[in-house]
């Protein structure tokens, strides 16, 4: 949960930040079947905190909830994607457990929701990392099941130059993004890199110009959205992030038994269907095929 580095943020004087007075979190839905989730606190380059954690996971509800939302992006307003948690909020968490001895209660500070949440989702989740990402942030970002990147985008995990730890599930899904040894080099060395050597490693899948990464997220997210059948994104997204812990053999059973519920849904006829058509699928939503 911690902020970057100086080389990618400078600490900000929570005395000087402007009052907020726009959502701290934008959300829009768009008829093509993409919801996009804007962090909105670019005079704090998007750092973690309330109300902005509160708002976001309202958005992203509201999101997987409305079944004319098949896709969801988050991106970040301004020059950071999300630079890591607010150092006000944790310069009073320090010192709120100093002055007592007590367990720090970090609830306050990330809201009600773990960034893992994300994965849980019945819909695929495109991070836009516009710019400089850390931390909580970075936390969110590898959360999420796909990653574009603007070019020369800085990023870290930073954990251990704040004196914390891989927070929050980063050291679960970073290993399995990047292999083992890039992964422990990351985390125990806080260094800074950028969005180039990100796509090198497997963190991301494309690094756009940053003028030009909404335009080609959308155009991603919006060919899925189109393309891709609601029922079959959600049971293999589950099978994604639930397969994960699971043998070869386990997997494989229930693979099988999953294809063959697949197989008896009307969206297998339309995808057959539209194949030999030489059309696009027409599928329903999620929501109208489970009622």
């Amino acid at each position: 949960m911690t902020v970057a580095d100086d080389s990618v943020v400078s600490t900000h004087d929570q005395s000087a930040t402007p009052v907020q007075t726009e959502p701290a979190v934008l959300y829009e839905a768009h008829d093509s079947g993409v919801a996009v989730v804007t962090f909105n606190r670019p005079e704090r380059m998007n750092a973690w905190g309330n109300p902005m954690g509160t708002e976001f996971y309202r958005c992203v509800e509201a999101a997987e909830a409305d079944p004319g939302v098949r896709v969801i992006v988050v991106t970040g307003k301004g020059r950071a994607f999300c630079a890591g948690a607010d150092m006000g909020g944790m310069q009073a968490l320090s010192a709120d457990t100093a002055a007592s001895g007590e367990r720090t209660d970090f609830s306050a500070l990330v809201a009600e929701k773990h960034p893992y949440f994300l994965t849980q989702l019945t819909k695929p989740v495109i991070a836009a990392i516009n710019g400089a990402i850390a931390g909580i942030g970075l936390s969110q970002a590898l959360m999420a099941d796909i990653r574009f990147a603007a070019a020369g985008a800085k990023f870290t995990t930073s954990f251990a130059r704040r004196g914390l730890v891989a927070e929050y599930g980063i050291s679960w899904i970073l290993p399995r993004l990047v292999g083992w040894s890039v992964a422990v080099e990351l985390l125990l060395s806080g260094r800074t890199f950028f969005a180039e050597e990100a796509a090198e490693l497997g963190l991301v899948t494309e690094v756009v110009a940053g003028e030009q990464l909404m335009d080609r997220v959308l155009a991603y997210a919006e060919d899925i959205a189109r393309n891709c059948s609601p029922s079959s994104l959600a049971v293999m997204k589950h099978q994604l992030y639930a397969d994960a812990g699971m043998g070869i053999v386990e997997t494989s059973q229930k693979a099988e038994k999953l294809m063959h519920d697949s197989m008896q849904r009307n969206d297998f006829i339309e995808g057959i269907t539209a194949f030999f058509e030489k059309r696009s699928p027409n599928f329903p939503p999620l929501i109208a095929q489970s009622a």
